[in-house]
């Protein structure tokens, strides 16, 4: 969205009347997940993409419809079995949009700034119903900025937009014109621009550069932590964003209570001397991920002196080790892959068989 709002800034300045498109919603095997933006100017140029090139030149269509009425508008594709072909999509289901004139607002201009700072917002848009088109921009450490009509609407629609933040997600909400539950009148959607999740991998290793770059090219913001000053540094680790020379558990309990669920924790120094009191930290946080390098005989070494430290059941259930998915893989970047791999697969609750030995949709 970062490079979209700069270009979508480069049109106005030009003189170019543009329109945003964003994706609120989708079921069946949606190509692209909420928040998914293209944007048109009234030249015809497009940039960003809603479904991987399946419906965008239906959307160019609509949004020129939109620039010439200045009314924004949800619109809906939706393709069975029988006539996905048609409208360009190879995948069963529906994928819903909502297009919007744009123009460098005060929230468009704040919501550009925080995300280049990397800040937490939520931008709640008015997308059908009494107010459509309103917008609030919300942020934890910040007064709201925008109104939606209604101060019980904007109670509500805040305080349901900073659980959205905090678990990195987006969704479409109805209510009642004041904010009440189980009404209609107002449909909002809220689009989360979390800071990026963290990767926490203890341990200065030759697999350690490997999976630095795969963990940023899955959007994680990565911390490479070792004790062992010699070995954590930059030069080594170009594509980790911060380097900390500390012992893994200690640097771990000074930022216990900033991690959360989208975050994970990799222990690849293969040494029980830094491993089990870095995994008896990690236990304690509330990360989505924990794994620890090492051979079945290490891990199980390691799970005895977990054992002796304190870890219960709970905790040792919490712990991928020997971490990643079986792959038959060996070299440092094809354990990196399993890796991130175990992490995608753990995050959507999916056992990572092959697509060919399954069924029901591929993207729930």
């Amino acid at each position: 969205m970062k490079e979209l709002l700069v270009e979508l800034g480069h049109w106005w300045e030009r003189g170019e009347r543009s329109v945003l498109a964003r994706v609120v919603d989708t079921e069946g095997s949606g190509p692209r997940d909420a928040g998914a933006a293209m944007a048109v100017n009234e030249s015809g140029e497009v940039i960003g993409s809603v479904s991987g090139g399946c419906v965008e030149s239906a959307v160019v269509t609509e949004a020129l419809d939109v620039m010439a009425t200045q009314r924004p508008r949800v619109v809906s594709f939706g393709y069975s079995d029988e006539d996905a072909f048609a409208v360009g999509l190879t995948c069963g289901g529906t994928v819903q949009l909502y297009l919007e004139p744009w123009e460098p607002t005060t929230i468009a201009e704040e919501l550009a700034r925080g995300i280049a700072a990397r800040r937490p917002l939520a931008l709640v848009t008015v997308i059908d119903g009494v107010g459509t088109g309103r917008q609030m921009l919300v942020s934890p450490d910040s007064p709201d900025l925008g109104d939606l009509g209604d101060p019980e609407l904007n109670r509500v629609a805040g305080r349901d937009a900073l659980g959205e933040l905090d678990a990195g997600t987006s969704s479409v909400r109805h209510y009642g014109r004041s904010g009440e539950n189980g009404e209609d009148a107002v449909t909002v959607f809220i689009e989360s621009f979390a800071s990026p999740p963290r990767m926490l991998i203890f341990g200065a290793v030759d697999f350690t550069g490997a999976l630095s770059r795969a963990a940023k090219f899955l959007g994680f913001h990565v911390i490479v932590c070792d004790a062992r000053e010699v070995f954590a540094t930059a030069a080594r680790f170009p594509a980790a964003d911060e380097i900390v020379v500390d012992w893994p558990h200690r640097y771990l309990a000074s930022i216990a209570d900033e991690l959360g669920p989208r975050d994970a924790i990799c222990v690849l120094t293969h040494d029980n001397k830094f491993d089990v009191p870095a995994l008896i930290e990690a236990f304690g946080t509330p990360v989505g991920y924990i794994g620890a390098l090492g051979s079945r005989r290490t891990a199980a070494t390691r799970r005895e002196q977990l054992v002796a430290a304190g870890a219960s059941d709970a905790s040792l259930m919490r712990l991928n080790a020997p971490i990643g998915l079986d792959l038959g893989g060996r070299s440092p970047e094809e354990t990196a892959i399993s890796i991130a791999a175990e992490i995608i697969a753990q995050r959507n609750g999916r056992t990572a068989s092959s697509l060919r030995n399954t069924g029901g949709p591929i993207h729930r």
